[in-house]
């Protein structure tokens, strides 16, 4: 856009289409200019325009000189624009226009009266301003906003990778947790082995290949879970088992909740962490954001894995009561995803909240010794 720009800024120095028609040649003066001083002056506009964004003082006094001398308004009005889009000095910005409008209304008032030359002065000096402040500031209000945006998806892009980070090192203790339980069995049936004989001999044999088996398949599981290099707290995991007790706490609070585990499930130990977590957050979430509500934990099987619902009647939405940083269901659907699961949140048509998963119970990293 700057060529075609210096291109007119040129061709106004040697055309007179481009020249004020109110003066024959110098506004000042009275008459023409050489036409070698005419398209030098031209030239060197022209040549100021392509530095008006580096150098909008050295465009603003080319322009005036080629106003004084030729009576060229291009350059007039592309180099008010310039003050008002590349000055950050609003006094400046005052004192120049003032200059411009004195250089363009004074000729134009000598010559055809106050009626001409302030509508004249103003569209040629003062407008261009206005357009320049008014497309500069709107350029700085989007590109502010668009740094804001990106800033605040990086942000959200760390505080998700964080999330995910601390969640994977947590799953990282509990497997090493639930290893550490294996281990131990093998030991002890290890040591019971040596003084078994005959058919106890074989029975113990069997469980330390079934407890081996299953250490194997969460080791395989573990393999690529990132650990933060903290002490792993040694205790128990929660499994299904469990569920009751983390139920029975939630009533304790005050809150309502029905739970229905299917008898007799059989399920690796790692799955079984996976679920009660996944229970556990949306218990916790119930508790935040619908505290007066009726809710319900169902675990079950069938030929597709183990499936549990978390479903909530919506009740009356609870005062905040502690922070909350957003992220703890992607941190159970990391959860979820890194046993081969899925997990799915969704509001029923009547109301409340429901948080669903399937968790497979048996595959390359979770095949339990048959």
């Amino acid at each position: 856009m700057d060529l075609p720009l210096a291109g007119v800024c040129v061709l106004a120095g040697v055309w007179d289409g481009l020249q004020s028609g109110l003066f024959d040649g110098s506004p000042l003066a009275g008459q023409r200019a050489p036409l070698a001083v005419n398209a030098t002056l031209g030239v060197l506009t022209g040549l100021a325009l392509l530095l008006r964004r580096d150098r909008p003082l050295l465009f603003w006094g080319s322009a005036l000189l080629c106003w004084v001398v030729v009576g060229a308004y291009p350059g007039t009005i592309l180099a008010q624009y310039s003050v008002g889009a590349h000055l950050r000095s609003t006094r400046l910005r005052v004192a120049l226009t003032a200059v411009m409008v004195t250089a363009v209304a004074w000729p134009i008032w000598r010559s055809k009266g106050g009626d001409a030359g302030a509508p004249l002065s103003v569209a040629l000096c003062v407008l261009p301003v206005l357009v320049g402040l008014y497309l500069s500031s709107r350029r700085e209000v989007l590109a502010n906003l668009e740094e804001r945006a990106r800033r605040n998806e990086r942000e959200e892009r760390l505080r998700i990778d964080q999330a995910r980070a601390e969640e994977r090192a947590q799953i990282a203790r509990d497997m090493h947790d639930v290893v550490t339980h294996r281990v131990a069995l093998m030991v002890l049936h290890a040591t019971a082995l040596e003084s078994a004989r005959g058919r106890d001999a074989v029975t113990i044999a069997g469980r330390i290949q079934g407890i081996g088996r299953e250490a194997l398949a969460e080791l395989r599981t573990l393999v690529g879970v990132l650990r933060d290099g903290a002490d792993a707290p040694l205790r128990p995991q929660p499994g299904l088992d469990d569920l009751a007790e983390l139920v029975a706490a939630s009533r304790a609070l005050g809150h309502t909740v029905e739970l229905f585990v299917e008898p007799g499930l059989s399920v690796p130990a790692l799955v079984q962490h996976a679920a009660y977590r996944v229970v556990q957050e949306a218990l916790t979430n119930v508790h935040k954001h619908a505290y007066d509500a009726r809710a319900s934990v169902a675990v079950g099987s069938d030929r597709d894995g183990l499936w549990l619902v978390v479903r909530d009647d919506g009740g009356t939405s609870a005062p905040a009561v502690a922070p909350g940083g957003g992220h703890g269901l992607l941190g159970i659907a990391e959860r979820v995803r890194l046993v081969g699961g899925t997990l799915r949140t969704r509001r029923p048509g009547g109301g409340g909240f429901e948080v669903s998963a399937r968790l497979p119970v048996t595959g390359p990293d979770l095949e339990v010794g048959r």
